[in-house]
């Protein structure tokens, strides 16, 4: 039997293989699902990262329905699935969001949310209350020419910022 103490080297194959990989959005069509799939996994170490990688994978993933506690500043601030620390105590005291130890974070919190907005939705033709707060005339050093200044205000204004809530 594979159960035996010492055995430790299989003498045959694996007897049952599948011909094809499971797909987690074959049946499940859902805006739910999409979310999940859609959902970048930061503050995270590479471990936690790919243990949130498999359950998305294998539907396993399950959203949460209000926050929890965070251990750190003990509010009710964690809004992410299987995680212990909120995400602005995570990023004070540079911790695993998941698992609290102090691993290499894989995708840092902050740089995070900005590829959570990108990967949403861009059909929303009205601006978001955060361009509004950042449309304003920035005063650039006095060694940039003010072509360069007018030209870097027209990139940031034509800048499509999206709030978004996961």
């Amino acid at each position: 039997m594979s159960s035996e103490k010492g055995n430790v080297s299989r003498t045959r194959p694996q007897r049952y293989q599948n011909a094809r990989a499971f797909k987690n959005d074959k049946y499940d069509t859902s805006a739910r699902r999409k979310k999940i799939n859609a959902k970048l996994h930061d503050g995270v170490c590479q471990h936690c990262k790919d243990i949130l990688e498999w359950r998305v994978k294998f539907s396993k993933y399950k959203l949460l329905s209000k926050p929890k506690k965070c251990v750190k500043c003990l509010q009710k601030t964690v809004k992410d699935p299987y995680h212990i620390i909120c995400r602005p105590c995570a990023a004070k005291l540079e911790v695993c969001a998941k698992c609290g130890k102090e691993e290499e974070i894989v995708i840092p919190i902050d740089k995070g949310q900005e590829g959570t907005e990108n990967v949403t939705t861009k059909n929303v033709p009205e601006r978001s209350e955060l361009e509004d707060e950042l449309d304003f005339d920035t005063n650039f050093s006095s060694t940039d020419s003010g072509e360069d200044s007018d030209m870097l205000e027209e990139q940031f204004k034509s800048m499509n910022f999206e709030s978004t809530e996961i």
